[in-house]
């Protein structure tokens, strides 16, 4: 079981930048893919990016790539999301979300990849 606990929403105006965490605890091995999905009010849950147990590999949506930056210290059992270039459509709740063994088949992007969701940060991004 890995326990997600996110931090450092709040409200910005547009081009301003902010930085989300996320701290993992209970499988704190850290030998799982870790990401931030987020969802807008009256949308979906949609994925906004992921990274590798080592952090060598990034994915990131199209929406964000360029503007976002995901990254993770191991030894403090620690996840990141750098947000530049805010716009109001970033507005949504941000989770923080670590793969699960068993569902390593799925695709990056898929959230069936991720049984493991933190409670989510509000970002709010004025225009």
């Amino acid at each position: 079981q890995v326990q997600l606990v996110e931090s450092g929403g709040g409200l910005v105006q547009a081009g301003d930048s902010l930085r989300v965490a996320c701290i993992a605890s209970g499988r704190t091995d850290s030998s799982y893919w870790m990401g931030w999905f987020r969802q807008a009010p009256g949308k979906e849950r949609e994925f906004v990016a992921a990274i590798s147990v080592r952090g060598g590999s990034e994915y990131y949506a199209d929406s964000v790539k360029g503007r976002f930056t995901i990254s993770r210290d191991n030894a403090k059992n620690a996840l990141y999301l750098q947000m530049d270039s805010l716009k109001p459509e970033d507005t949504a709740v941000y989770y923080c979300v670590a793969e699960g063994i068993m569902s390593r088949t799925y695709r990056i992007s898929d959230r069936r990849r991720y049984p493991y969701w933190g409670q989510g940060t509000q970002v709010t991004v004025s225009s």
